[in-house]
């Protein structure tokens, strides 16, 4: 048997109502997704590692989530894992007519803008057949996905429609303004509400750097994380080693320590 083949079988052997796995048998289109988003968290996280044998790992994981969403669909005679295959295949090929139609363009940013073009011609098929509103550019844009993450492809459809800053000076102008905006709130005590629509203005604006100069927000702040976490810990082994006092060390001292932990680590 082909290892796919093999893996389709035993998720359908999960699922067996009589002799799968109690848990398996339970799941539901519902309950899984809150699955599907940690694994692929974790094939980022692999990737951002750089350990392949661990990310080999967490790919078939996440190829589980895929093969056991088909098991569903196809026990309710919805499609199945080969009509995901051919539906992907057919729409890689016409989103790439430069590759399978031999129609080259002279640079990827052409690429690029004629993906989005064939994109958001599907979207508007996709409404027109289900006799929906007028199309949007920002239509298909998930609800569901990470903060950061949409407010990044919203601004990108945005800036399809021209809807963009003409260089970063203003980019950089939006973002001081902002958080101006965010010192008056807390100077004139205008409450949590207030303070929450503002806050997310400067977040919004600092995506919308992060997108001029071509860098994923979402990757961004996660290596951020990532280094805080690193540097902390650090502080906390320097604290050990260094700290006698039965007093925790003042903010300043912290600060010390902090300081310590960015000259000696990456």
């Amino acid at each position: 048997m082909k290892p796919l083949d093999h893996l389709l079988s035993i998720v359908a052997r999960l699922r067996d109502p009589e002799d799968g796995c109690e848990w398996d048998s339970r799941q539901t289109y519902a309950t899984l997704p809150p699955h599907t988003i940690e694994e692929a968290y974790e094939v980022e996280d692999a990737v951002q590692r750089k350990d392949y044998g661990d990310l080999k790992e967490e790919l078939g994981d996440l190829l589980f989530q895929i093969v056991f969403y088909c098991q569903l669909a196809s026990e309710d005679a919805r499609f199945n894992f080969n009509d995901v295959v051919l539906s992907i295949s057919k729409k890689m090929v016409s989103r790439h007519p430069h590759v399978f139609n031999r129609k080259k363009t002279s640079d990827g940013s052409a690429n690029d803008g004629a993906w989005e073009s064939i994109k958001h011609q599907e979207r508007s098929r996709k409404l027109e057949v289900n006799c929906k509103e007028k199309p949007s550019a920002l239509d298909g844009v998930a609800t569901t996905l990470p903060a950061l993450s949409r407010a990044l492809k919203l601004q990108k459809r945005a800036s399809m429609m021209g809807f963009d800053w003409p260089n970063i000076t203003p980019v950089l102008e939006k973002i001081i303004e902002e958080i101006n905006e965010v010192e008056e709130v807390l100077s004139d005590n205008l409450g949590a509400e207030r303070l929450t629509d503002e806050i997310g203005d400067v977040l919004f604006a600092c995506t919308n750097l992060a997108r001029y100069c071509n860098i994923d927000p979402e990757t961004a702040l996660r290596a951020a994380n990532r280094k805080f976490e690193r540097r902390f810990r650090h502080v906390e082994g320097l604290i050990e080693a260094n700290w006698s006092s039965s007093e925790p060390p003042s903010l300043e001292e912290m600060e010390a320590f902090w300081k310590q932990a960015k000259s000696e680590t990456i």
